[in-house]
């Protein structure tokens, strides 16, 4: 007859969950308090690539709606250090390459300061300046407007203005009404429409635009544009771009500046990642910060629960038992703590996207590493306190006070 082998008893993983959610339960003030510094962390992550990437689809949207197909063509400098100047025929000649579809422009008018009354001192022009503007310009420009009408062939030759969007607010213009006027270079013109702001064309946000005709004949205007749009097919935008300077001025090319303004909204955004880095790396001190309170509490834990220990022990529990126990109960509460934050990084992100008017978009990365992040330092938070804990002897802890 052979006598019966005492095998120690396995713990099932769902046994395992039980007795570690117990610490957690008999201490929810505790366990809430440990989990926070994971939750603030996971968040701050989390709300972080979320709101870059959100920002990032509302720029692809941006650009969608108004098109990767405007390039402006601008004076460059002089070779002696001086602003240069485009031909009057700048225009009218870029218009005449073939796969141009439309072109428009500017004419900058720099003794033309604007001002809400006669009564305000001419230093104090708030910054607003004064372009000479084609009735093509909003086609060119995907420019919106936010009141009133644009000019056209019959407003542009009287005095007649449409303001950008920041123009207006500066000289506390709400609404276009026959009954407002503003005074440009001495001469009272009525605020006919107000501009929605041009994502592609930002110095037509501060500006007061008039008509090319009334520019010439009352604003003292040599009819040299300042900027040129022009808009082509998306197959030949390179094609066209090479060509501009040459074809807006034969005679010095080099002096010709060609942007294309979608290249200027891209590059914000790259230069945005370097204020992203920054808050990743606030989120992930935040993040150790929320480790080393898991660890701290585990460890009291510990010391708080020997004679737990000390039972458990003496009724057959192994060490690989206590260690999983307590390793179990770590793991759970930085889960608890990461599942929260990421859900709050979540909303924090919908709600900011919602605010700005982008698609609020969540990188399944995002969650994916906090939940990494969280189960990571859940495990090396516990670690230590799970093997103090396993090495006890059922007769040291419970002799413990």
């Amino acid at each position: 007859m052979t006598a019966d082998v005492l095998r120690p008893a396995r713990m099932r993983p769902g046994d395992v969950v039980r007795v570690g959610a117990v610490g957690l339960r008999t201490r929810p003030t505790r366990a809430v308090l440990s989990a926070l510094g994971i939750a603030i962390g996971i968040a701050a992550m989390v709300a972080v690539v979320g709101v870059s990437s959100s920002s990032r689809a509302g720029l692809d949207r941006t650009l969608a709606t108004l098109g990767t197909n405007l390039l402006t063509v601008a004076p460059g400098d002089t070779l002696t250090g001086g602003t240069a100047r485009l031909p009057a025929t700048a225009e009218g000649m870029i218009s005449r390459v073939r796969p141009v579809t439309s072109t428009s422009a500017i004419g900058k008018l720099p003794d033309a300061d604007v001002f809400r009354t006669d009564r305000i001192p001419e230093t104090e022009n708030g910054g607003i300046t004064t372009y000479a503007a084609r009735t093509s310009l909003p086609a060119a420009t995907g420019a919106g407007l936010r009141s009133g009408t644009w000019l056209n062939a019959a407003t542009g030759r009287y005095p007649a203005t449409v303001l950008g969007t920041e123009a207006a607010e500066r000289l506390g213009v709400g609404d276009a009404r026959p009954d407002t006027r503003v005074l440009i270079g001495g001469r009272w013109f009525t605020v006919i429409g107000i501009l929605e702001p041009v994502a592609l064309a930002p110095e037509l946000d501060s500006a007061a635009l008039v008509g090319w005709p009334v520019a010439e004949t009352v604003l003292d205007f040599d009819g040299r544009p300042t900027r040129v749009y022009v808009r082509s097919t998306d197959a030949d935008v390179e094609a066209v771009r090479s060509v501009l300077g040459a074809t807006a001025n034969p005679e010095a090319p080099n002096e010709v500046k060609v942007s294309r303004p979608s290249e200027a909204l891209v590059a914000k955004q790259a230069a945005s990642k370097a204020f992203t880095g920054l808050l990743l790396g606030l989120g992930a001190v935040a993040l150790l910060v929320g480790g080393v309170g898991v660890a701290n509490t585990m460890v009291i834990s510990v010391l708080e629960r020997r004679a737990e220990i000390g039972l458990r022990r003496s009724l057959g529990a192994t060490r690989g038992h206590i260690r999983s126990q307590f390793l179990a109960e770590s793991l759970l509460l930085s889960a608890l703590g990461g599942a929260s934050g990421a859900l709050l990084g979540a909303v924090i992100t919908t709600g900011y996207a919602l605010s700005q008017d982008w698609p609020a978009v969540i990188p399944l990365r995002a969650g994916l590493g906090g939940v990494a992040a969280t189960l990571a330092i859940g495990a090396l938070a516990g670690l230590y306190p799970a093997v103090r804990a396993s090495r006890l002897s059922p007769t040291e802890a419970l002799a413990a006070p």
